[in-house]
């Protein structure tokens, strides 16, 4: 919300005190100063790189946008470029009918006109003179004596009211004229008044308003205790220039002179922005709008190049953050007494006053959001970062991780030359964490984990020696460049379980320097985040180090997320060892590690019993390569076992064609054309369903009998790419033979091919033994 026309609805004044044998403690401010902004002349010359004429125009639009009514622009006869700029900002029609114009000249004939041309046709002006008048400037500088220093400054007024009046007649430009005596508070004070005094004689028609004569007195050094001198320090470029500058206008004085934020030479210029919002929190208008604050401080710095220190008042990004829990805790709690505060004095009618622990300004009256304000400068310029962070993606970072962050946005920022927006921000922050779905997902990923504890060795009673600590077994999968994989470890926690499968099966060894985690949202809808801080597990001091995210409803898999992103942003590019599983003596690796192999490699979910059968293959085939093989290893031998996704055109029965019909009695009957032994032919079973159709038609062909033990089927894939999966196990009887089973396994887009297809697979398998030809 904008700052209040009349802020005298939402704050109310100190009060001051009352002493009957004191004057000073009980003045009060009653309305604002006028105010003068020279951000653009004496702001700019203390400026080692000096704004452009651009930079010039758009810090002159923010001035007027921001209400001030005097700017001085320039000092023109000082170069080209003022006076263009001078020149430009009235030729281009940027100064409103309102605002005045102010320009600097010395007390120089030369300097005077061409000060005067560069505002000629300017609607008003105001012409600043000066000349110093304190005794070092006299005797050192000038080497002019009292008489000479009072008879320059009347000599050269004179001259400027000779010019003006000559430039008003010409071009109805509106002139009041200035006078500062230059170094003012290191001048005697009878000497200042002496000068000032000829001045005005000399100028000789000062008046009121419009009409007045402004007398400058600038604060060019603070040269005595501030109490002595604030009676007329009007200008001041000091430390306590905003007390002095308070003072001088208690004092007497009406006008300020100043830059916002406090630009300027030496210390720099009382800030105008300061002493505005101090006159606004105790409920006076102070004539200047700063309702968006950082659009301010943005155009502001981007003109002048100078930060805002975070400590500055109403505009440091940490000015309104509060460290302390005991501060928070009050600040808190002012919310809550003052939200019950104003429901009932809009109850009545009453306004709703501001009144909070260590805020003396409501932050939304300078556009900002109160709790925004807190979290963005919490950390030392690395908060507004992680602000937006918990904003948007509900994460509270730790400030170790927000530092890490932070150089990720400012490479960012450095690289694309431009403002780096909240969606840069989030995006940066999901591709460096491979936080936040398969589209951030890192090279490894986790599918899925079982978390069990071994419990400790008991030592015999009476022994003296205590039990060891629970050991935690983690036994997971996860995706490893694409590819599911089985790993498994041990350790004191979930977390070093994992490091330990990791470091056991892909000599990825790192150890947890730094971890903590926070709940997000309440209820059924919460969830953990987890936060990790990965180093070298030989070098735990190490400078280098890696931070991971991870959220999941489950605390521990929110940490192994965590871990997961750490170890990604860890290992890069670096390539990683084959995974092989170990089958042999001593296994670490079992029938559900390989069907899970099978699984990521084929997305085939393979029965129980067929499992079992497999993995025997996989036991018999490793027995060559030390009890160990390969996940590669693993599928292409299932493929070879059960002909699935190779050329079966040379098995023994290969099924050419087939037509399937409904019979009366639910029976169904096949015609076939099969190849057996590479010769077609057709053949008709019928059974109750497609299998048993299938067999009868193949016992047709082969001496003895085929009947089915098990059969399962699923879908693979979803929407159009959606295949089914079948699964039968054959039992084969023929005389004088042992009994003998196998698997078969096929996949297809039709579900009934697809079972006929894995009943040959089965049948291949068997080696059955063909009918004779008669």
């Amino acid at each position: 919300m904008p700052m209040l026309t009349d802020p005298s609805q939402k704050y109310k004044p100190y009060t001051p005190l009352a002493l009957k044998d004191r004057q000073w403690p009980s003045k009060t401010f009653t309305k604002a100063p006028i105010w003068l902004s020279t951000d653009l002349r004496d702001g700019n010359q203390a400026l080692a790189n000096p704004m452009t004429i651009e930079q010039k125009t758009v810090f002159f639009r923010e001035l007027v946008k921001c209400g001030v009514k005097q700017i001085e622009a320039a000092y023109p006869a000082a170069s080209d470029t003022d006076f263009n700029f001078v020149r430009g900002l009235i030729e281009n029609n940027e100064v409103p009918d309102d605002v005045w114009l102010q320009v600097l000249t010395p007390a120089r004939e030369d300097l005077i006109k061409r000060t005067i041309d560069s505002v000629a046709g300017a609607k008003n002006a105001i012409l600043h003179m000066y000349n110093a008048t304190s005794p070092l400037f006299r005797d050192v500088v000038f080497r002019n004596s009292k008489e000479q220093t009072i008879e320059l400054a009347v000599r050269h007024t004179k001259i400027v009211r000779k010019l003006t009046e000559e430039c008003t007649a010409k071009y109805g430009t509106k002139f009041i004229y200035e006078y500062s005596p230059e170094t003012f508070t290191q001048s005697e004070p009878d000497f200042a008044l002496e000068i000032c005094e000829a001045v005005k004689t000399a100028w000789g028609k000062a008046g009121l308003g419009e009409e007045r004569i402004i007398f400058n007195l600038p604060a060019t050094r603070s040269v005595d205790l501030l109490f002595l001198y604030s009676n007329h320090a009007y200008h001041p470029l000091e430390g306590t220039g905003t007390a002095a500058a308070e003072l001088g206008v208690l004092a007497g004085g009406d006008r300020i002179e100043g830059c916002l934020f406090g630009n300027g030479e030496r210390t720099g210029n009382v800030d105008l922005v300061n002493l505005a919002l101090n006159l606004y929190t105790q409920g006076i208008s102070p004539g200047l709008d700063f309702s968006d604050i950082q659009s301010t401080i943005d155009t502001v710095t981007q003109c002048n190049d100078l930060p805002v220190h975070p400590r500055h008042p109403y505009a440091g990004e940490l000015v309104f953050t509060a460290f302390s829990g005991s501060h928070q805790d009050a600040i808190k709690k002012g919310f809550e007494a003052q939200k019950i505060v104003h429901a009932a004095a809009a109850a009545k009618g009453e306004p709703s006053y501001w009144n909070m622990p260590y805020l003396p300004i409501d932050p939304a009256d300078l556009g900002q959001n109160y709790e925004a304000v807190i979290r963005v400068n919490s950390q030392s310029g690395k908060g507004g970062i992680a602000y937006l962070i918990k904003q948007h993606l509900l994460l509270d970072l730790p400030r170790k991780l927000q530092i890490s962050f932070y150089q990720v946005i400012q490479e960012i920022s450095d690289r694309e030359a431009r403002e780096v927006t909240v969606d840069d921000i989030t995006t940066a922050f999901r591709e460096t964490y491979h936080f936040g779905g398969t589209k951030y997902k890192g090279r490894l990923a986790l599918r899925n984990f079982k978390i069990s504890t071994q419990s400790p060795i008991q030592t015999s009673e009476g022994s003296g020696d205590e039990s060891s600590d629970e050991t935690r077994h983690f036994d997971g999968t996860i995706s490893v460049d694409g590819n599911y994989r089985v790993v498994r470890g041990d350790g004191n926690g979930p977390l070093s379980a994992l490091l330990d499968a990791l470091r056991t099966h892909l000599d990825i060894d790192f150890v947890i320097r730094e971890y903590s985690e926070h709940a997000i949202n309440e209820g059924t809808d919460s969830k953990a985040a987890s936060y990790v801080e990965l180093v070298p597990a030989n070098d735990r001091k190490s400078t280098k180090s890696w931070w991971g995210v991870g959220v999941d409803s489950d605390i521990a898999g929110s940490g192994l997320r965590a871990v997961l992103s750490a170890v990604n942003r860890a290992i890069g590019n670096r390539v990683l060892p084959e995974l092989k599983l170990s089958v042999g003596f001593n296994a670490r690796s079992g029938q559900a590690d390989v069907s899970t192999a099978i699984a990521s490699s084929l997305g085939l979910l393979l029965p129980r019993r067929f499992q079992s059968s497999f993995f025997e293959i996989v036991q018999r085939n490793a027995r060559d390569h030390g009890g160990e093989i390969s996940y590669e290893a693993v599928t292409e031998l299932f493929k070879k076992s059960y002909g699935f996704q190779i050329d079966t055109t040379l098995n023994k029965i290969v099924l050419a064609s087939h037509k399937l019909e409904q019979l009366s009695e639910g029976r169904r009957q096949i015609t076939g054309g099969f190849v057996v032994s590479g010769e077609l032919k057709n053949v008709t079973g019928v059974g109750n369903g497609p299998l048993s159709s299938v067999l009868a038609a193949l016992h047709t062909l082969i001496d003895g009998s085929l009947s089915i033990r098990e059969y399962s089927e699923h879908s693979i894939g979803e929407g159009t790419d959606v295949v089914a999966a079948s699964y039968v196990e054959l039992v084969y009887e023929i005389a004088g033979a042992k009994k003998r089973s196998s698997w078969g396994v096929a996949t297809d887009v039709d579900i009934t091919t697809s079972g006929i297809n894995a009943v040959l697979s089965a049948v291949n398998s068997l080696d059955v033994v063909l009918k004779q030809r008669n």
